[in-house]
């Protein structure tokens, strides 16, 4: 028998992984992406994103993958697999037009007998409404001639732990025999399916997840600020709540949330609230604002431990380390180092940056004015720096060099207190480090 034909429209930090676990599964993979480049450059063997190494690649390749622009390819397709990106758009909703793009790319080349799921992250119906019938377009019966589900994509960039083959795959269809299909496909290459009634919640399923991220960050970012006020160390009074071994979760503050989906996907929800129903998602709403605020409230931290040392942010040299959005990635979407840098530099100081893992960071995509270079070592960036302000604990940094080499080290994470000795002292000077 024929290994099923699988094309997976998309091929970035979704998209890749699937098709990659895919074709090691014995299934035959076309990865479509509009990029040329990106298809050229896997087609030779070089990976674009953290997820998936070179040698990785390698062997999707030797096991059959291939990646291409040419849609024609869903003709011959059994499974088509939906991974593109879904953005906020201006008035604060997803951004559909890729999604739409794939679904007509598909009705375009679509076949009997063909599976397609959608895995991008959107609201709730979506699926039905607006995907689905770009698909159909009245020309074939939807659980018999070709079957639509919706399965929400789970990758977390940089886990080490999970990834797509022992990330549990939740599938809802647009109908039993639906579900039933998208149900035996990802089975064949993910050790656990977990179906749901319908679509609807299937998506919903997702934005629930990163809904009560948000919200959780938002708690603690908002209590970090009074808790400084009130003398309380947060992160110790975490640590303390962490021990609880039912009932509890923890939650830890940060310089803001980054990544394609905390910031982005319970907007979607929000939005679709607000649109079909007229009312706020308070919860939603005010979880945004203070996350949002979270890196203004760093860029005042800033400008305080400046003047303590009767020094103006104006002038002063600041040396930003880790500016992707996580630890030990090179993901920079959404990243909050973005807004802090522009503050910071709005008031006039002179930014820097070093990240291990960015060699050329562009703040804004599109203007190549908002370019700069990693600084080249850092151990002088940190001597010559007025202050530094971790963002991201990369593994690549020792905590306690940073500590002992900087003249003023704003730890955002609460990761270098408890760092261990530095150059034979007993630990990060307090008068030096300060954490938000």
């Amino acid at each position: 028998m024929n290994p099923t034909r699988l094309v997976v429209i998309g091929q970035g930090y979704v998209g890749l992984p699937m098709a990659l676990r895919a074709a090691a599964a014995g299934l035959q993979v076309a990865g479509l992406d509009t990029d040329g480049a990106v298809v050229e450059a896997l087609n030779a063997g070089r990976s674009h994103i953290d997820d998936v190494d070179d040698a990785e690649l390698a062997r999707g390749l030797a096991a059959g993958y291939r990646a291409t622009q040419d849609p024609a390819v869903i003709a011959d397709a059994d499974v088509v697999l939906v991974c593109v990106p879904t953005p906020l758009s201006e008035d604060g909703g997803p951004d559909l037009r890729p999604v739409e793009s794939a679904a007509r790319a598909i009705g375009d080349h679509l076949t009997a007998d063909t599976l397609v799921v959608l895995e991008s992250t959107t609201y709730p119906g979506t699926t039905e409404e607006v995907f689905a019938p770009l698909v159909l377009r009245d020309r074939w019966e939807l659980g018999t001639q070709v079957r639509i589900a919706f399965s929400p994509e789970r990758i977390d960039p940089g886990n080490a732990t999970y990834g797509v083959q022992n990330t549990p795959k939740v599938v809802g269809g647009l109908t039993e025999a639906c579900t039933l299909a998208a149900r035996d496909f990802y089975a064949r290459f993910v050790d656990s399916v977990v179906t749901t009634k319908g679509a609807r919640e299937a998506e919903m399923a997702k934005l629930l997840e990163n809904t009560f991220r948000h919200v959780n960050i938002a708690l603690v970012n908002e209590m970090v600020r009074f808790s400084r006020e009130l003398d309380i160390d947060l992160w110790d009074a975490i640590d303390a709540a962490a021990t609880k071994p039912f009932g509890y979760m923890a939650f830890r503050p940060g310089p803001g949330v980054g990544g394609h989906c905390i910031p982005v996907d319970p907007s979607y929800l929000s939005h679709r609230v607000r649109a079909k129903l007229g009312y706020a998602f308070r919860m939603v709403e005010l979880a945004e604002e203070i996350n949002t605020a979270a890196p203004l409230y760093v860029a005042r931290r800033v400008q305080q431990a400046l003047n303590r040392r009767r020094l103006a942010v104006n002038g002063a040299r600041v040396l930003l380390l880790g500016v992707t959005y996580k630890p030990d990635i090179a993901d920079l979407r959404e990243s909050p180092a973005e807004p802090l840098a522009d503050q910071l530099a709005a008031w006039g100081a002179d930014v820097r940056f070093h990240d291990p893992h960015v060699p050329v960071w562009r703040r804004h995509r599109h203007d190549p004015s908002t370019a700069r270079t990693c600084e080249p070592d850092l151990d002088t960036a940190l001597r010559e720096a007025d202050i530094v302000v971790l963002l991201q604990p990369h593994r690549e940094y020792d905590l306690a060099r940073l500590a002992e080499l900087s003249t003023v080290l704003l730890d955002t994470r609460g990761v270098v207190r408890g760092a261990g000795p530095a150059g034979g002292t007993d630990g990060p000077d307090p008068a030096r480090v300060e954490t938000l």
